[in-house]
């Protein structure tokens, strides 16, 4: 069961209107970019990111429901900053890897598994800026 959804509310009210500021620029974090599927509002959604061969996975900590991941399905794809770096990211595919297989360390590995978050969002990379 990923983080409670009062976590998420509080982290967007307060926590997050800090860290999108550093997100971009910390290993393991980045910040997705995307648009609001019915108010058409851009969003910027600090996240744990992690880079693949073709793009980038994304750990879901509050699940495959959270607003922001069905915003990025919806319009099929977003925008990623991470470490200074800004992608075009298209293909999202949600999964479920109890294993956590895909993750890099075993430190990255434990973590999530003590959040219990073993959803994951797969995004393919378009292009680079």
């Amino acid at each position: 069961m990923p983080l409670p959804r009062a976590v998420a509310r509080a982290n967007r009210v307060g926590i997050n209107r800090i860290v999108r500021f550093v997100a971009p620029w910390l290993p393991g974090f980045g910040l997705v970019i995307h648009q609001g599927r019915r108010s058409g509002r851009t969003f910027r959604t600090p996240v744990n990111v992690f880079r693949q061969q073709d793009g980038f996975v994304i750990a879901l900590t509050y699940g495959p429901e959270a607003d922001w991941v069905m915003n990025v399905e919806a319009a099929g794809g977003c925008e990623l900053l991470s470490r200074g770096r800004r992608y075009t990211l298209s293909q999202p595919r949600v999964f479920h890897d109890e294993t956590r297989a895909g993750m890099p360390a075993v430190f990255v590995r434990q973590v999530l598994s003590l959040a219990k978050v073993a959803d994951f969002l797969s995004l393919k990379a378009v292009s680079t800026r």
